[in-house]
């Protein structure tokens, strides 16, 4: 058996090499691993992020942006060493067994799936209580906590998520004592993709990783989710996920200047139907790259720049311009004076305007 751990961002080195002990403690013939922060962000991270996805308005699916492309790395791994089966350990009531499941059936048929703990109903006590037996490493708080580290984000499920009621451990709540003082930051934006942070140009996955650097540091972007998972039960999860935060708020505001009311109103609605079927694995289906087209045309001119405050516990988008900006004060300032159009024209339409109310009044009084 060989082991396949893919790096989808969030573990530092010390954790990988953690990692890859365990895979040898448990007799892996060999380990492997994949770095995929560069694929979760082109393939999954860029149109969560252009199509400003919130699950539940609170959300930025965290998890569903990198189980996909685990899938695919664990393919590629299993194909370079000629495997005949891909085993893994999802139990049967998470939304992960369909994700991965989805992707091996679709890309690679013919690998068995092998999953002993959804099929044998092994539970978190039973598994640790078996690793322990055999004096084989357990990760630190496994009875407790499911923690899933990456790019976009930590979610933590277990422990006090199981009850709706209950809130979440302090450190989850209040920022860091030594927070540093508030600051802003400039975020440089080019046809909807975040392109530099104050100034310096950067990658994707690297200015994704700098500003959950700068969440972790004010402890802002922390909350907690309900919905529904992919086999219809209610599911809650906490989440840190400053940086996706942070993003889709910014990009959200500068969106505002240079897209037209309807050009947002359906990519807001295109953006909702493609972060549900990504949280339920149907990442495959055809639907999903024609949304990704029309995402990215509205994108065209999505370039400028976001100013940020950042603050304990907080972050507040406090500026944004554009060279498409249809913000425009020479020709109209709001609720005061404009070139576009003179007051009798003015009351004109606000009469009009009033037409179809006035209509169905006058109908419900007869």
């Amino acid at each position: 058996m060989h082991t396949v751990y893919v790096n989808t961002g969030g573990t530092p080195p010390d954790a990988r090499a953690a990692i890859a002990a365990q895979a040898r403690a448990v007799g892996a013939v060999e380990h492997h691993e994949s770095d995929a922060r560069g694929a979760v962000f082109d393939r999954f991270v860029r149109f969560l992020s252009l199509g400003n996805v919130l699950r539940g308005e609170v959300y930025p699916l965290s998890v569903a942006a990198e189980r996909t492309q685990q899938a695919l790395s664990v393919i590629e791994a299993a194909r370079a060493i000629g495997a005949g089966a891909v085993a893994h350990g999802s139990t049967g009531a998470g939304n992960d067994q369909v994700r991965f499941d989805v992707a091996l059936r679709v890309l690679a048929p013919d690998l068995e799936i092998v999953t002993p703990i959804r099929d044998l109903g092994v539970t978190r006590d039973h598994a640790i209580a078996y690793l322990t037996e055999r004096k084989l490493p357990v990760p630190a708080k496994a009875g407790a906590y499911s923690v899933n580290r990456g790019l976009w984000g930590t979610t933590w499920g277990g422990g006090w998520t199981h009850d709706t009621w209950a809130g979440p451990p302090a450190e989850l709540l209040e920022p860091p004592a030594d927070a540093p003082a508030p600051r802003e930051i400039v975020l440089a934006w080019a046809c909807g993709l975040p392109v530099a942070l104050d100034g310096a140009a950067l990658d994707g996955p690297t200015l994704v990783e700098r500003l959950n650097g700068l969440a972790e540091a004010y402890g802002f972007g922390r909350g907690i989710h309900v919905g529904e998972t992919a086999l219809g039960i209610k599911g809650r999860i906490g989440f840190e996920a400053g940086a996706a935060l942070l993003l889709i708020a910014a990009h959200r505001e500068l969106e505002k200047l240079v897209l037209t009311k309807w050009q947002a109103f359906w990519k807001d609605q295109l953006g909702r139907f493609y972060g549900d079927r990504l949280h339920e694995g149907q990442y495959f289906d055809p639907a999903l790259r024609d949304i990704e087209a029309l995402i990215t045309s509205s994108q065209a001119r999505v370039t400028g720049e976001t100013r940020v405050r950042l603050a304990p516990g907080r972050f507040q988008v406090v500026g944004t311009r554009s060279p498409h900006s249809m913000m425009d004060q020479t020709v109209a300032t709001y609720g005061e004076e404009n070139r576009l159009w003179t007051g009798d024209e003015a009351r004109a339409y606000a009469r009009i305007a009033a037409i179809p109310a006035l209509l169905a009044a006058r109908a419900s009084k007869q």
